[in-house]
């Protein structure tokens, strides 16, 4: 029979359980073990089907079960240890107060934009390792004391999640996500009315956007909603999918997290009262237009374009994040043109006051039909940096188009490599023996490692078998689950049950599918690889988890290989595809595989943090020298697969294969299966305690936010507050015209060394007429550029040394340069731009070299 009517039947908690409410809203309980396990105990099953979402499972909760918990002292005397825990988290002094103590450095506020943010599944506003990173970034804030306030998007529908065809091709899946069912609450004013800013978009139309606000720990992270009644269809579509949607979908995006984003952080500290963000740091190009919108706030208050640039620049932090000029996202000029909406003065009106032709000029790149979003940041920004020192060099070389006359090491873009948050991503079994190995008893404030014997190797060796048994358990429910999902009968899939070896050596790998990270690396020789697998006296599995974009068909269809690969070639039991790769999964598979692979393209793996969540387990990195792996490839923390650098695309990867499989099975599986008398692998244990010991503090997200703190931030910082009179700004905007109008007239001549016969341990004595035209000492700095001649007579290895004028010869500079070794010694002068505010010359891309 059919409903009579349906009723809503709302769940409801009493006062005493109210805490929960609390404890659910900060999400410091998304990497504190002990929080996330009082929530699980109120129900497994439920926390399970809620998406391990402790929002959902309060409001999920049946009358009965609630009154079991209001009655239950044991219970409720765990909730409230858990509620003073947090409290206590809350109000102690932190690193940030602790170094900032007593000195301006310590009003230093910061705004953080990206694109998504992976802090917990429960909160799907993220997709894969940029988000994950902005995640980290923002607990490893929290647990410093670092001021810093997030700005994302509020995905309606959130990334995909991925199931398999029959045929193994990906399926997408999209779910809405209410905000009633997220652990946000809305920005709302002393009135108690939620915030809300605006765009003007192309024919006058306006954008509604609402904020939300996730606790992560200390810090807010506000969420921008246009999913509202009050916007038009096509603009509360803004908002519904993270990276969906075409090309204009994305603009608007990027629109409203920049424009709309910086209009949100300033409108949040007005209700609020706390101190509006004097540094803006962009993680990718994403979040460019924020600089456009800062600019065009400062022109509307009376100053020029130059004067506002000048501003806007001292106080921006920009990081790339892509190695490929691929990765950038540019926009048709005439896309921009549309959504910058410029009216009959040339003026925008979605950013008044700004004159469109300079935004457009910001983003300019070699084909002028093209909006270089990366092009953008840089330009808006004083301070840059890539995630990896090898990512910093790819990055100088990518981007030294902008820096004309300079070469690719001067060019202002420093590396801080990525690290990962060690409480959220190292399993609870391994957290003894990872602050036993520490010296440290608070994983969150684990500043110094020492290697320790407080973990014995039999313990260290028992801890390994149960993360490796934790993840062959949850494959085989994957796996059965997936298999039922391609329209499989529970009758055919009595094989599941045996596949994978909780003893067995398993090898990880898990990352977005794209060319670069060439997933099907391992499969250029089938046959050896099935040998391999199938080794009776060393076996090896392989576990492999990862998504593919819903556009790059190209993707698909390598992920596609590697499920036919694992259904057809006999050794299912043994080469397992994990679907709907997750947090969930992540933590399972970064822990429980011996080996985690890496093996992209190099160098187009601007860092990858998969294997850093690896180390902290126990787990050996088995990679090419590729993103944060070149900087630390050592013999004691795994191996190394040998670049092919010569060659065609086909060679190098039939090359690089056969290292791979050569490593794995004379190398790696020799080393695994080597035991003592008891059966321990003391030798791979060594490793495994070196990795974990040496490397542990070196990759930890902790250490990433304070090189972000004392190297961009403060200094940026600083000089917002030396820009925060105008005046300043409007004096180097004079000045840098002053400089670029007369630099034409600026000469280096007459360069000659004034030492005949330098010596090692003397010095060589260099002199140089340099003509400043209407220029002074104070404009212009010369210096000597010294190294040695590369094989086109280019100056390689350099170093500067700066000259001085000679007090009784008009023009004439002079340096005395010390020399330690003997050999070749090459040299030339210089000239180039110098001012307080100028963080490096090649900012302003004027050189002047001798005639």
């Amino acid at each position: 029979m059919k409903a009579y009517e349906t009723l809503t039947i709302a769940a409801t908690l009493p006062t005493v359980l109210e805490p929960l409410r609390t404890l659910a809203k900060n999400l410091r309980w998304s990497w504190r073990s002990e929080a996330e396990r009082l929530f699980e105990s109120i129900d497994p099953e439920l926390f399970d089907r809620s998406g391990r979402n402790p929002v959902v499972l309060l409001d999920s909760l049946p009358a009965s079960r609630v009154a079991e918990l209001e009655a239950d002292a044991e219970f409720l005397a765990r909730m409230h240890h858990e509620l003073e825990d947090l409290e206590s988290y809350l109000s102690v002094e932190r690193w940030f107060a602790r170094t900032t103590r007593d000195s301006a450095d310590a009003k230093t506020s910061i705004a953080y934009f990206s694109m998504e943010f992976g802090i917990t599944q429960a909160l799907p506003v993220y997709s894969g390792g940029l988000g994950v990173l902005a995640g980290d970034h923002m607990k490893s804030a929290s647990d410093l004391g670092v001021p810093i306030v997030g700005i994302g998007l509020l995905y309606t529908y959130g990334y995909f999640t991925q199931s398999l065809s029959r045929e193994g091709w990906q399926q997408e899946h999209y779910r809405a996500h209410p905000p009633s069912e997220l652990p946000i609450d809305p920005v709302v004013d002393a009135d108690g009315n939620q915030v809300h800013v605006s765009l003007q978009f192309p024919d006058d139309k306006t954008v509604d956007i609402a904020l939300w606000k996730a606790q992560v720990g200390r810090v807010p992270l506000l969420l921008l909603d246009t999913d509202l009644p009050t916007n038009p269809e096509e603009f509360r579509a803004i908002t519904d999918r993270l990276y969906g949607g075409d090309v204009e979908h994305r603009i608007k995006q990027e629109l409203v997290l920049g424009v709309g984003g910086v209009r949100a952080v300033q409108e949040y500290a007005r209700v609020t009262g706390t101190p509006a963000p004097d540094v803006f740091h962009m993680n990718e190009g994403h979040a460019g237009f924020s600089g456009i919108e800062r600019i065009g706030q400062l022109m509307a208050a009376g100053e020029t374009f130059e004067t506002a640039l000048a501003s806007v620049r001292a106080s921006t932090v920009f990081t790339t994040h892509t190695p490929v000029p691929a990765g950038i996202d540019r926009f048709d000029v005439q896309l921009a043109h549309r959504y910058l909406a410029v009216d009959e003065h040339g003026e925008s009106r979605l950013v008044p006051k700004i004159p469109v032709d300079r935004v457009i000029a910001l983003g300019a790149e070699d084909d002028p039909s093209r909006f270089n979003m990366a092009h953008l940041g840089l330009r808006l920004a004083q301070s840059a940096n890539g995630v990896a020192k090898l990512h910093g060099v790819v990055s100088r070389e990518m981007f030294k188009g902008l820096y004309p006359n300079f070469e690719a090491d001067e060019v202002p873009i420093t590396s801080i490599t990525n690290g990962v948050h060690i409480p959220t991503w190292t399993r609870p079994a391994m957290k003894p023996a990872i602050l036993a190995m520490s010296g440290n008893r608070d994983l969150s404030t684990a500043a110094r490692w020492t290697e320790a014997n407080a973990v014995g190797t039999d313990e260290l060796w028992r801890i390994r078998n149960e993360l490796r048994g934790d993840l062959v358990e949850a494959a085989r429910r994957s796996v059965h689950d997936s298999w039922i999902a391609r329209g499989a009968q529970d009758a055919e899939l009595s094989w599941v049950r045996d596949i994978l070896d909780p003893e067995r050596l398993t090898v990880g790998f898990a990352r977005r599918v794209s060319t670069y990270k060439r997933l099907t690396l391992m499969l250029q020789d089938a046959d050896r690889l099935a040998r391999i697998l199938q080794n009776e006296d060393r076996p090896v599995q392989f576990v492999i988890a990862g998504k593919a974009h819903p556009a790059d068909m190209g993707g698909k269809q390598l992920l596609q290989e590697i499920v036919r690969f694992a259904d057809e070639a006999g050794v299912r039991d043994r080469f397992v595809f994990l679907p709907d790769y997750n947090v969930t999964i992540a933590e399972l598979l970064c822990a429980g595989s011996d080996v985690w692979l890496n093996n992209p393209i190099r160098p187009q793996e601007a860092s990858g943090t998969s294997g850093m969540k690896a180390v902290l387990n126990g787990c050996l990195t088995f990679s090419i020298s590729d993103g944060w792996w070149d900087e630390f490839d050592d013999d004691r923390f795994g191996w190394t697969i040998p670049n092919a650098v010569h060659g065609d695309a086909r060679t190098r990867d039939r090359m690089e294969s056969a290292s791979l499989y050569d490593l794995l099975e004379h190398s790696i599986a020799p080393m695994f299966y080597d035991r003592d008398e008891r059966g321990v692998p003391q030798e791979w244990l060594g490793k495994v305690r070196d990795s974990i010991s040496i490397l542990g503090p070196q990759i930890s997200a902790e250490r990433m936010v304070r090189d972000y703190v004392t190297e961009l931030y403060l200094p940026a910082g600083r000089a917002a507050v030396a820009v925060a009179d105008a005046a300043a700004p409007r004096a180097f905007a004079e000045w840098q015209r002053t400089v670029e109008r007369a630099w034409p007239a600026v000469q280096v001549t007459q360069v000659a060394s004034e030492t005949p016969a330098p010596v090692a341990g003397g010095e060589v004595r260099i002199r140089a007429t340099v003509e400043l035209g209407e220029l002074s000492d104070d404009d212009v700095r010369v210096e000597v550029v010294v190294g040695t001649r590369g094989e086109h007579g280019d100056l390689v290895d350099t170093a500067t040394v700066p000259m001085h004028a000679d007090a009784g010869t008009p023009d004439v500079y002079t340096a005395v340069v010390p020399v330690d070794r003997p050999g070749e010694f090459a040299y030339t002068v210089r000239a180039v731009p110098r001012h307080e505010l100028l963080k490096s010359p090649a900012e302003l891309g004027l050189v002047r070299l001798p005639r």
